[in-house]
């Protein structure tokens, strides 16, 4: 059932429209006005004043055609982790990429046209099914900003799906890590490199000695931490006197998180009392994991959909984070969907057009089979 011109055609327009975190504009009143255009009720959340961006969240509605059947979201995110602009479509058999010199954008426009052909097999075969919600997010990539700034407590929502995980298709995600943000700025003393250096304290050699002594990388089976920014300094011929080091750590175990977290600190703080330097240690839950029971609705629909297409479905756990991270903390049970989109966050990112079809597929029977089993909690 699935229109493989019309989904091919969609996913090359939004991959077309730059869309970067914070700049989604464009995108986001192209796709207001195509869900418009098919018959939705569409409407964009005040997200954008919320995060400093120049566009919200689209909450666009498709009305039930059985009353008691469950109310369920299909989700993906506007944003890229970079610029689009210029992007060239290449396409290699099978294949569509990038030519090198800008990713593709899959993250997350093939999930986006796989909800969105869902949606109009939906509207031409009528087919039993519930209210079926599209939550488009913006500004996920720097931080899931966009789903933060969801309202969903008046929607009634009873489960949904977020398509934004690499392959195989037909697996999903129902378990990830919480996530902390950890930046420390070390403060020693100021002197001349060349004349007193010994008169200085550098903050540069603190940072040092303190992240030689951390565990960093794989901790443990599921967690993990890292150090990836360092600013500071202002010359060679300065000793530095302030420095500031941006890392994280996650893990799906919070006892193990708060451990690690714990180490961290104390090697910092270790490390400039050695030095005679102060530091300034800035903490934050970024986001929570989850875990969603293998015998809930939101999974029992999902492994059925799937082995309805023809998959072999299974669970999996992820350290990264997505939308769902934030939706199921505001009470709405969701898993992520696997898609096709493959080698993400790099310039030789692909996705396959059988992929985006067979999501297409997917993403319908998640809608109609829900309406197949229990009827809604609301």
């Amino acid at each position: 059932m699935v229109n493989e011109t019309r989904i091919i055609n969609l996913f090359k327009t939004l991959i077309t429209i730059n869309a970067p975190a914070l700049a989604e504009r464009e995108c986001v009143d192209y796709v207001k006005e195509y869900l418009t255009q098919l018959g939705l009720e569409v409407q964009e959340d005040e997200t954008a004043s919320k995060i400093n961006g120049n566009a919200g969240n689209i909450i666009a509605r498709l009305p039930g055609t059985k009353p008691d059947a469950p109310t369920i979201f299909l989700s993906a995110h506007f944003d890229t982790v970079e610029p689009t602009a210029g992007l060239k479509i290449i396409e290699d058999g099978d294949l569509i990429k990038s030519d090198g010199t800008t990713i593709l954008g899959a993250d997350d426009k093939a999930g986006m046209a796989a909800a969105i052909e869902a949606i109009h097999i939906l509207l031409e075969h009528k087919p039993d099914h519930g209210d079926v919600y599209l939550l488009f997010n913006v500004a996920e990539e720097i931080g899931l900003l966009g789903a933060a700034n969801l309202q969903l407590k008046d929607l009634n929502i009873d489960y949904g799906y977020v398509l934004d995980t690499g392959p195989p298709v037909g697996s999903f995600v129902n378990r990830t890590a919480t996530h902390d943000a950890f930046d420390v700025t070390f403060i020693g003393k100021p002197a001349h490199a060349g004349k007193h250096p010994e008169e200085g304290i550098s903050a540069i050699q603190v940072a040092a000695s303190a992240i030689a002594r951390m565990k960093l990388g794989r901790i443990g089976p599921e967690t993990t931490a890292n150090f990836g920014k360092i600013q500071g300094g202002t010359g060679t011929n300065v000793v530095p006197a302030r420095v500031t080091i941006h890392g994280e750590a996650r893990s799906t175990s919070v006892e193990d998180l708060d451990a690690q977290i714990a180490h961290m600190r104390d090697c910092c703080e270790s490390a400039a009392a050695e030095w005679g330097a102060k530091v300034e240690i800035v903490h934050e839950r970024h986001y929570s994991g989850y875990l969603i029971n293998e015998n809930s609705p939101v999974i029992q629909n999902a492994m059925q959909a799937s082995r309805n297409c023809g998959f072999e479905p299974f669970l999996r756990t992820t350290l990264g984070g997505s939308d769902a991270n934030m939706i199921n903390a505001q009470g709405v049970p969701c898993i992520v969907v696997a898609t096709g989109m493959d080698k993400i966050h790099t310039h030789e990112e692909e996705v396959s057009r059988q992929s985006l079809i067979d999501n297409a597929r997917l993403a319908y029977e998640l809608v109609t089979n829900a309406a197949k089993l229990l009827p809604s909690s609301h």
